[in-house]
């Protein structure tokens, strides 16, 4: 099945947010397309992990001061800024993973959505 075309707003706020969580070293930086799927919860996914709770908040903050600053839109939702292991930054469309790395292996988000089309960003 052929991946619908993401419209250009969209490709756009995907790549600022890849870009913010190269630019604070986030690892394994991954998307996973959910359009596919009837019962979505979001068109897309984006997923990294950081090595400490510090890098873990670095990265979800780059990530909304960019697309703040480059796209002029804030989440609508976010969350997980208390415990750092795991926070969600929700912009419809787009929801955006910031795991502590223990927490994305526990988590295991990939598997729980495999059948989606998945884009490794490394």
């Amino acid at each position: 099945m052929k991946t619908q075309k993401l419209d250009k707003k969209f490709e756009q706020l995907r790549d600022c947010i890849v870009h913010a969580m190269h630019e604070k070293q986030a690892e394994n930086v991954v998307s996973i397309d959910l359009r596919k799927f009837n019962n979505r919860l979001a068109e897309m996914f984006i997923i990294c992990h950081g090595n400490s709770v510090t890098q873990v908040e670095a990265i979800a903050d780059y990530v909304e001061e960019l697309s703040v600053k480059q796209m002029h839109q804030k989440p609508f939702h976010r969350e997980g800024f208390e415990n750092k292991e795991w926070i969600l930054l929700d912009y419809f469309d787009i929801v955006v993973h910031v795991f502590l790395e223990e927490k994305r292996d526990f988590y295991s988000i990939e598997q729980l959505w495999g059948d989606g089309e998945i884009i490794n960003y490394n």
